[in-house]
């Protein structure tokens, strides 16, 4: 009798709250799109809806998806982490052979029937696989061994996103992900300083050597990135262009915009601009108010997440929250970074905003995966 009454006391949690924020930011990236678009895709494709209705397919297909993961225990998936991580190197590896499909002088898709990216698959493969892998490590990730183990994981993956479909922004995203889900498994955090340290003595290195070069003839187009990020009006014809675009739209938006629809600069002159640069034209349209707005939704889902993975059941399903969490953080600090020229340009979307099919299907499965362990956390009455 004891037994039946505390199981009638205990419920299983589900947060509202995160899936509200979801759906917002989901149903705000859809209008957002089709308000950036809508003038070029006129142009180009005769369809002012082309890029809406391509979206709205991949969210629907996405949030069936998310709601289908949320049902399954989150455990389920742990046996199939290792065929997740393979088959993501498969994957970003036939990107070289004729499945490989170039948009905009980016060879970074694969042609399965539907458009593919293997970068995006590959961040959720490894936050998968980091999490079944620390868990089984246990104490030993502690060691030098085990630290050494987790990175080189993730670098193989990060590597090859970088070399092969040459996309270093999504490289980053990955190791940053792994970073993160080490430093949260992990009690020393010594060597997680220290590595930090060299990666910023390393950046500013390359900063001021690039700096001082006399010319950019046979330069890597990255370090001219970097030329144009310290001097944007000095390459204003090239190089600079889509950031000098990107600052006159959150220049012009003042505080309150220019209203829905209205931007100037989605007009022919910013580039990307229902894809990198989209957070560019909310500025221009909402103004401060709405860039604050849109940056305080995303730090609510990253609270919901701290919650959810502080009492989730176990390590597994803290790390898996975690991985997400990164993700998403990760991704929004570059995206709004670079729009503001913060950093030097990199090709990166603002999570469930900007447009790209393949990214907001997996970043809702990644949804899935953290509304099935808060699913999994119990409620009892005291």
């Amino acid at each position: 009798m004891a037994g039946r009454r505390d199981r009638a006391k205990t419920e299983h949690y589900f947060d509202y709250s995160l899936l509200f924020i979801i759906l917002f930011l989901v149903c705000f990236g859809l209008v957002m799109i089709y308000s950036a678009s809508s003038y070029n895709a006129n142009v180009e494709m005769k369809n002012e809806m082309y890029f809406l209705i391509h979206q709205g397919g991949a969210a629907l297909a996405g949030i069936v998806a998310m709601f289908v993961v949320s049902m399954i225990p989150y455990h389920f998936w742990e046996r199939f982490a290792v065929l997740g991580y393979f088959t993501s190197i498969v994957l970003i590896a036939l990107v070289l052979t004729p499945l490989g499909v170039e948009v905009n002088g980016a060879r970074r898709w694969l042609n399965l029937g539907i458009s593919v990216q293997p970068a995006e698959i590959a961040k959720l493969a490894m936050i998968l696989f980091l999490a079944s892998m620390i868990c089984k490590i246990g104490r030993n990730v502690r060691s030098l061994k085990g630290f050494v183990l987790i990175l080189g994981a993730a670098g193989v993956v990060c590597v090859m996103v970088w070399k092969i479909t040459d996309n270093m922004s999504s490289a980053i995203i990955i190791f940053g992900i792994a970073f993160l889900m080490l430093f949260v498994a992990s009690p020393d955090y010594k060597r997680f300083i220290a590595i930090g340290a060299i990666g910023v003595a390393g950046a500013a290195l390359v900063v001021f050597v690039v700096s001082q070069a006399a010319s950019t003839e046979g330069m890597n187009f990255r370090f001219v990135r970097v030329l144009a990020w310290l001097n944007p009006e000095k390459y204003s014809s090239g190089t600079g262009f889509q950031t000098l675009q990107g600052l006159y739209a959150i220049g012009s938006g003042g505080i309150f915009g220019k209203g829905l629809g209205r931007s100037i600069q989605k007009l022919g002159y910013l580039p990307e601009e229902q894809n990198d640069m989209i957070f560019a034209v909310i500025c221009e349209e909402l103004g401060l108010f709405g860039a604050i707005a849109v940056i305080l939704i995303f730090l609510l889902m990253i609270w919901r997440f701290m919650v959810i993975a502080n009492n989730a059941p176990d390590l597994f399903g803290a790390l898996l929250v975690v991985g997400v969490m990164g993700h998403i953080a990760i991704q929004v600090i570059l995206n709004i970074a670079v729009v503001t020229n913060t950093i030097p340009n990199t090709g990166i979307s603002l999570p469930f905003i900007s447009y790209g099919g393949t990214s907001v299907l997996f970043l809702l499965i990644e949804m899935g995966l953290v509304m099935s362990v808060a699913r999994r956390i119990q409620l009892k009455d005291v």
